[in-house]
């Protein structure tokens, strides 16, 4: 397989020649392999432009705003941070990453859905239980469910993002941690396990595998629990959270060459000082890998706790302002949802409908494309 001529090759073309057989895949993988290969193709339909200016003509196909395809993030991601802003609360966070060990990882593949939500349920647990008894206050946190490594390798951790600090249990008090130091690791690893261990060990999955041996490799290993620098004020955990939310297992960026059967791609090295390398793996072994990270339908990787959790979120913040004596966010006016059009235009300062080729005109719908390229005119201008 190549790429088209002048540009990268993308993961929608290594799916069309290196996917197995969609027989041969789940229901959540198939949907996956349909989606993306389809994005932005004719086989999703879309709209015929036409220059006001110059009279060129270009066809813009439709998104398929599948959660795993690398073409359909950004503006959902932009659109969900900027939803953050207003609840977030004028003191420092934390980055807190929870790592499985890779003696459990069958158990995650066997049944992922179940493992997940043990693994979310372990790490709320686990932070709510240790902060109450260390801090003696409830945090707020916002947690991301991530299943890959840079080289693709299945590797299920939850990146968190915690308030340092948090509402006493009168709900009146704000107590903070040290500005510099959130909580013991050591005492984080150690309850982590201990809730996660119990948690397999009563689930089924557990049952069905190994009758416990894993569970008990597991038990004897020591866990990875860090926890990066504390992050100062809004605007910095906003450019954290960027990072971490709406992300996917591999950008089209990082793909560097699909030539002979093989895909080369660019990793950071993680043992090596975060250095780029470059990794090159069979065409076959990189679908492989790209689909051991799709999620089962509708299971939400982004969750919210604490004095963040949806349930009573607007109540706990502001609580929390109230301790902090920090002034509510005034609520913008109700508004119309923001087009995708206009969020790009405020987001990039771009234009999208304007011309590519005379960068003079805009580009105007003048016909409805039906899926295989059937031309139905349109209704608008």
């Amino acid at each position: 397989m190549a790429a088209q001529q002048g540009r990268p090759p993308e993961i929608a073309e290594i799916l069309r020649s290196y996917a197995p057989a969609l027989d041969c895949l789940g229901a959540d993988r198939r949907r996956a392999v349909r989606d993306i290969t389809s994005c932005r193709t004719a086989a999703l339909g879309g709209h015929l432009h036409k220059c006001d200016a110059c009279g060129h003509e270009v066809p813009l196909y439709n998104s398929c705003r599948n959660r795993h395809c690398p073409k359909c993030q950004n503006l959902e991601q932009a659109r969900w941070v900027e939803h953050q802003v207003r609840d977030l609360l004028p003191v420092h966070y934390f980055h807190v990453v929870f790592t499985v060990p890779a003696c459990l990882q069958p158990l995650f593949v066997r049944d992922r859905r179940q493992s997940y939500a043990l693994l979310f349920a372990a790490v709320w647990e686990t932070l709510a239980q240790v902060c109450r008894r260390r801090l003696g206050a409830t945090p707020g946190m916002i947690a991301v469910l991530h299943t890959w490594s840079q080289s693709l390798v299945f590797h299920p951790h939850v990146h968190c993002i915690v308030s340092g600090g948090g509402i006493d249990a009168s709900g009146e008090h704000w107590i903070s941690s040290r500005p510099d130091y959130f909580v013991s690791v050591r005492v984080l690893s150690r309850v982590f396990r201990g809730k996660l261990l119990q948690a397999l060990e009563r689930s089924s999955t557990a049952t069905h595998l190994a009758r416990g041996a894993i569970l008990r490799e597991a038990a004897s290993q020591p866990w990875v629990v860090y926890c990066k620098p504390p992050m100062a004020g809004p605007q910095q955990v906003l450019r954290y959270l960027g990072r971490y939310t709406h992300r996917i297992a591999i950008s089209n960026e990082r793909i560097v060459s699909v030539t002979e059967g093989h895909v080369r791609f660019r990793y950071r090295d993680r043992r090596r000082g975060n250095r780029v390398g470059l990794l090159t793996v069979t065409g076959s072994e990189f679908v492989r890998r790209f689909l051991l990270h799709v999620v089962p339908k509708r299971f939400v990787r982004l969750r919210h706790y604490g004095l963040f959790a949806n349930a009573h979120r607007s109540r706990r913040i502001g609580e929390a302002r109230l301790a902090l004596g920090a002034p509510a966010v005034p609520r913008p006016p109700k508004q119309p949802v923001e087009s995708w059009k206009d969020l790009y235009r405020r987001i990039t300062g771009r234009e999208p409908d304007r011309c590519p080729v005379c960068s003079r005109g805009t580009l105007r719908v003048v016909a409805t494309l039906a899926s295989a390229h059937s031309v139905t005119p349109s209704r608008g201008p």
